[in-house]
């Protein structure tokens, strides 16, 4: 028990001097580590904004999306509701939101980059919807009515229509009155209403309005309400890819005869329609690691196929009006680390963030290193050598013969006494037999000194006496 005692001891105080003599590399390191820690700031804040659309609309839908999503990893998604695009541009140029959903053709392509605001990617297609009523037609020429043609030949055919189109907010307006004038149609002398899509829908279903226009993803619960309701057709844009030619935001993209419902023929033959491309924004002052977040959760919300695009068309880079920045570029067009595979949010984000610095710190320290060795050897010779002073002040002492020798023979008997209780690794026990040794030495040369002078003494005596 008292071997393992001493053996533990032993060990304990190897791993101290161990400890002690790699203590300044571990305080630069830890130094640097929290230097660099504060100054790249890596983990992320616990909440983050989000500007969405109205209620029941498509962005709202993703939304809470997003919100499901970036929950798994403790970051709460506020969802700020909005009246579409351009609110959510007007936020995010403002500094109330971190990310938002807006269309092509809504934000300035050099403008809002200079002010940092950029993309994470184009998420979907999000197309212009012109819904009317086929009856209407016929009441703007009562005098042809039974010869009226039951569709809408083009936009131009607005003319007379009462027309309902979503909120300003959404940008909708926007982008019909521009259309419109590229159909020479003086916008101004047309029954335009803007209103909530859901009162615009819920109008033409009523007959308050002859025709809307909405721009929304199919995912949209009115957008698939419409489709399936009775009395209500979609435009064919037969004008489609001259549109793209004027617009160069705009794409043209066909819903597929039957897409909607394949047991009804809905619809019953190909529709040409424009579409934008909705893409997620956000500013650069927001945290990397939520862009990250977002990002990588676009990968699994929208890569899936749709009425308009193939499975992972989406997100990607292309479609984007403003510059993608590397987060979105990365989770697009690159691959994961594979550490992300493996460890926590957290962990994974704090690796990433500091690899740099944390290799730096490795080449940094791989020289320093070196040192620690002979500090190590020196800490533990230290404990030998330090009593060597005194070994030396006591036969300086002997030398001088100024000391009794009962004095020294007691300092040296003290120094041995200690010299007992000096512990140091298996490695170095030479250094401090050495040590006992010398003292052994000094005692036996202290004693024969005093002997020789007595010895002599006695032979004289001797002689005399003879």
């Amino acid at each position: 028990m008292k071997r393992l005692s001493h053996s533990l001891m032993l060990a304990l105080l190897g791993l101290r001097d161990l400890l002690l003599s790699a203590g300044p590399l571990a305080l630069i390191a830890v130094g640097v580590l929290v230097a660099a820690y504060v100054y790249l700031d890596p983990q992320p804040p616990r909440t983050v904004r989000l500007a969405t659309g109205p209620q029941g609309s498509a962005y709202a839908a993703f939304g809470e999306r997003y919100a499901a999503a970036l929950q798994t990893n403790g970051i709460r998604v506020e969802l700020i509701p909005t009246d579409g695009a351009l609110d959510n541009l007007r936020l995010l140029r403002e500094g109330r939101a971190d990310l938002g959903f807006v269309r092509g053709g809504v934000a300035d392509p050099v403008a809002d980059p200079e002010a940092g605001i950029q993309s994470l990617g184009a998420l979907f297609y999000e197309p212009l919807w012109v819904f009317y009523r086929p009856a209407s037609l016929r009441r703007i020429q009562p005098e042809r009515s039974s010869a009226a043609p039951a569709e809408l030949p083009s936009l131009a055919g607005l003319r007379g229509l009462r027309v309902g189109t979503d909120r300003p907010g959404s940008g909708v307006p926007d982008l019909v009155g521009r259309m419109l004038s590229a159909n020479r149609v003086d916008v101004s002398r047309l029954r335009i209403v803007a209103q909530p899509a859901e009162e615009a829908a819920a109008g033409l279903v009523a007959g308050r309005l002859d025709a809307i226009v909405l721009a929304s993803a199919s995912e949209s619960p009115r957008v698939q309400q419409l489709l399936r309701t009775p009395g209500i057709a979609l435009l064919d844009l037969g004008q489609a890819e001259a549109y793209t030619r004027i617009f160069p935001f705009l794409s043209v993209v066909t819903l597929p005869r039957g897409v909607v419902d394949l047991a009804a023929d809905v619809p019953a033959r190909d529709v040409a329609l424009v579409a934008t491309t909705t893409s997620l924004l956000t500013r650069e002052d927001t945290h990397p690691a939520l862009r990250q977040l977002f990002a990588q959760a676009a990968q699994t919300l929208h890569s899936h196929a749709g009425w308009f695009n193939r499975a992972r068309e989406f997100p990607n880079t292309r479609a984007s009006e403003l510059p993608v920045i590397s987060e979105g570029d990365r989770a697009i067009n690159g691959t994961p680390p594979v550490w992300q595979r493996w460890l926590p949010f957290w962990a994974s984000n704090l690796l990433e963030r500091m690899w740099l610095v944390i290799g730096g710190l490795i080449v940094l320290l791989l020289p320093l290193s070196r040192v620690v060795p002979p500090l190590y050897t020196f800490r533990v010779r230290r404990r030998v050598f330090r009593w060597y002073a005194r070994l030396r002040d006591i036969e300086a002492r002997m030398d001088a013969g100024e000391t009794p020798r009962e004095t020294l023979l007691d300092e040296l008997d003290e120094l041995d006494r200690v010299a007992n209780k000096v512990t140091v690794p298996l490695a170095y026990a030479e250094e401090l037999y050495a040590l006992r040794h010398n003292i052994e030495q000094a005692r036996r040369r202290l004693l024969q000194r005093h002997r020789t002078p007595d010895n002599v003494g006695s032979a004289n005596v001797t002689i005399d006496l003879q």
